[in-house]
């Protein structure tokens, strides 16, 4: 079993982050076995989409590397790389780039969704991003991907990708990867509405709850957060319709390895001026020691580098047979 999955190097991680997917990385490094690998890296060829600037770039590459590590991401166990340190990537997406289709691409939603009416001002990468995505996941012959709501589509993609190219050159190279969707997956809402995705995007930062954020600064959050009058019901079924207080009872939740059954029946009677200072205990016990691993980790530019380019070694061994074999098959001489 191979598993591979990637993340968009923005910077600070937030809550979302971390019980959305990371919490699931570990997890699933945790219980590989001796034959399987986890492979995890930083798409910073995918963030070429938005300009940034240069410094800003490689900050976030290396705070967002920081982050996983302090997460409990094992770079001793599990392959941690940034996608520019492995040429193999951007080589393979140009070559899937003759396999994949307009009709297909077109039919991709986050695209028309970032894009929005000026589709014509929109970056040709935008566009051509999740062919890149297909060599991502098919350069390591990834048997699995952990992927959300939104990623589904993408997936599909890259099986389609996969096919085709094996059908056209009659080969049997590329492994058709199936996905992952964590039964516990959370879905973190925005502390300021129940409706929307805690994002780092979010002009508030009262919407959300950062990795350095200070103990003060979580409790202040959580005690802010949007909520309703009603209190907390017996059962998750009467949460239905309250989606702020559906988010908070699922954080607790999350955080507590417990269930939304199990949180309201606990605090069953009671308002949030109750549970809200629970919930700000729990956040700050759970995130304190991975703030303070990532805030020692950030100053070290050098250690955050070679963690990024022992796993890009790793990652570039593993992929030049598969990158090789691609070039061979279209009958590109190299």
């Amino acid at each position: 079993m191979r598993v591979l999955s990637g993340i968009q190097p923005t910077g600070n991680l937030h809550l979302g982050n971390y019980l959305g997917a990371i919490r699931n990385w570990v997890k699933m490094q945790d219980e590989m076995d001796a034959d399987s690998q986890c492979f995890f890296f930083l798409a910073d060829m995918h963030s070429i989409t938005v300009h940034e600037g240069r410094e800003q770039r490689i900050r976030n590459v290396r705070d967002m590397a920081a982050a996983l590590v302090a997460s409990g991401i094992d770079p001793d166990r599990s392959v941690l790389f940034n996608q520019a340190r492995v040429p193999a990537h951007a080589e393979l997406a140009w070559l899937l780039n003759g396999t994949a289709r307009i009709g297909w691409l077109n039919r991709m939603t986050q695209f028309k969704d970032k894009a929005g009416k000026d589709r014509e001002g929109a970056s040709v990468g935008l566009f051509v991003y999740p062919v890149l995505q297909a060599a991502d996941i098919l350069l390591y012959q990834a048997t699995h991907v952990p992927v959300g709501e939104d990623q589904k589509q993408h997936l599909e993609l890259s099986r389609d990708i996969a096919t085709k190219f094996n059908t056209d050159f009659g080969v049997e190279l590329f492994t058709i990867p199936d996905p992952i969707i964590p039964k516990e997956s959370a879905r973190i809402m925005s502390l300021r509405d129940g409706t929307a995705k805690m994002s780092k995007s979010d002009p508030s930062d009262m919407s959300r709850i950062n990795l350095t954020d200070e103990d003060d600064a979580i409790m202040t959050k959580v005690k802010k957060a949007k909520t309703d009058p009603e209190p907390l019901p017996e059962t998750a079924e009467g949460l239905a319709g309250r989606p702020e207080a559906n988010n908070l009872v699922g954080i607790y939740a999350t955080l507590s390895n417990s269930t939304p059954d199990a949180v309201c029946a606990e605090f069953a009677g009671k308002g949030f001026g109750a549970f809200k200072p629970a919930l700000g205990e729990l956040l700050v016990e759970t995130l304190r020691p991975m703030r303070q691993r990532f805030l020692e980790l950030r100053t070290d530019d050098a250690a955050l580098d070679a963690i990024l380019d022992k796993g890009a070694a790793k990652a570039a061994a593993a992929a030049e047979p598969t990158l090789r074999a691609a070039y061979d098959a279209m009958g590109l001489m190299r």
